[in-house]
């Protein structure tokens, strides 16, 4: 349930981008609805950042890339060192 949401969240800022571009072309000149999708999007991506925070450290969601695993392996290896 997490991922979908924070999947359509990346999707909303995508299209916040887009909304911006569309509004820049077509207004050569300066366009207050451009600096609205933006500062829209501004705010969805740091609203994600302090949820995936917040969801990180309760252990609603676990790492689980590249870096996690050569981390466990050196756990791994230290702890058979020692016994």
């Amino acid at each position: 349930m997490l991922k979908i949401f924070i999947i359509l969240v990346f999707l909303s800022i995508i299209a916040s981008l887009g909304i911006a571009l569309f509004h820049l072309i077509r207004n050569k000149e300066s366009s207050e609805k451009t600096v609205k999708a933006l500062t829209y999007r501004i705010s969805i991506s740091l609203a994600l950042f302090i949820l995936l925070a917040f969801a990180l450290m309760s252990g609603l969601i676990q790492p689980s890339g590249i870096g996690m695993q050569m981390q466990l392996q050196k756990e791994k290896m230290a702890e058979h060192q020692n016994n």
